[in-house]
């Protein structure tokens, strides 16, 4: 009995390992990647008030006026360098709460790195969003 407890633990515990915390959506699209990885925290409409962002430590930013606070410039690259966690973040940001998405983002998938091309589209997408 002692044996087969031991034996599960353990392949629970390597299951585990090779498990990842979050998986890659197939949509390259903006929309889908935001509504995926985003939306939890900064809300569906990009105002910051997601499902999840009551319980988070410091408030979640308004997406909608990025372009507003930076004197109507919309920032394309910074937020780009931003989501891969390239730069600095905490300066950026102000806390390290934000789960970057590089890391993810960055898989290499059927040879190919498209996590530029995963944040760009993101990016994009919430450049509609600015003003509503």
């Amino acid at each position: 009995m002692k044996l087969v407890l031991l034996t599960l633990i353990a392949a629970t515990a390597a299951a585990a390992q090779t498990q990842s915390p979050r998986k890659l959506i197939a949509s390259l699209e903006g929309k889908d990647l935001y509504v995926s990885y985003c939306a939890s925290c900064h809300g569906m409409d990009g105002k910051g008030k997601g499902p999840v962002a009551p319980a988070l430590k410091t408030s979640v930013p308004d997406l909608t006026t990025i372009q507003k606070r930076r004197a109507g410039k919309f920032p394309t690259a910074d937020l780009e360098k931003f989501i891969l966690g390239e730069g600095d973040i905490k300066a950026a940001h102000g806390s390290a709460d934000m789960p970057v998405w590089g890391p993810l983002f960055r898989r290499v998938e059927k040879d190919q790195d498209l996590g530029l091309v995963r944040a760009r589209r993101v990016v994009e997408y919430i450049q509609t969003l600015q003003g509503r």
